[in-house]
């Protein structure tokens, strides 16, 4: 079993804030799970700081490490800073898009839309969440799936307007507008950390 579908609230202690989303746990114990969470929290190393910053970009985008070495190798040969060039290609994975579009109340959740084929592209279904989406692409709901419970509840709810993005709530659909800037992407992720792990 590669992907994590064990506690939420478990990753969200591990790392001391809610990164797989709101959890009343992490709240209440605000100290890290197992036998060994309450007590004297040891110095850690370089080493073991870069590889919780890895960990924690991998949770919050639900990336594997295969998929995660490959976009930052395509990170690290394109031009700029390879750690913002690294958020940018996570931000323009399809079933992030989905996400910040509003479209699916969670990661997890547009990752089921995009690989039940609910979701298309340019006008053609794709149903592969980690599809790297370009500037100009048009993601949209499948016109079958638009009358779905979990698409009409999470666009009610939706609030969040990210400025790369652009949506239409009468087609439902949104448009990828550019590649975000550091500064825009909310998560709270050290990239400098990762390039330095990847570097050695």
């Amino acid at each position: 079993m590669a992907r994590y579908t064990g506690p939420k609230a478990k990753i969200g202690r591990k790392f001391g804030e809610a990164i797989l989303g709101a959890n009343k746990y992490v709240q209440k114990k605000n100290y890290a799970p197992g036998m060994h969470g309450r007590g004297k929290k040891r110095k850690q190393s370089e080493y073991a700081v870069q590889l919780a910053a890895k960990q924690k970009a991998k949770y919050i985008y639900g990336v594997l490490e295969r998929q995660f070495a490959k976009i930052f190798h395509k990170a690290s040969i394109k031009e700029g800073i390879t750690g913002e060039n690294l958020l940018k290609l996570l931000e323009a994975r399809l079933d992030n898009t989905v996400y910040r579009l509003g479209i699916a109340p969670s990661r997890r959740a547009a990752r089921q839309l995009v690989s039940h084929k609910h979701i298309t592209v340019n006008g053609e279904i794709v149903n592969i969440p980690s599809y790297q989406l370009r500037p100009g692409d048009i993601v949209g709901v499948r016109e079958k799936s638009k009358s779905l419970e979990v698409i009409v509840d999470s666009l009610a709810r939706r609030s969040n307007r990210f400025n790369w993005l652009e949506w239409d709530n009468k087609l439902m659909q949104g448009k990828f507008v550019s590649y975000p800037e550091r500064e825009q992407i909310p998560e709270n992720i050290q990239e400098q950390l990762i390039v330095e792990l990847y570097s050695k």
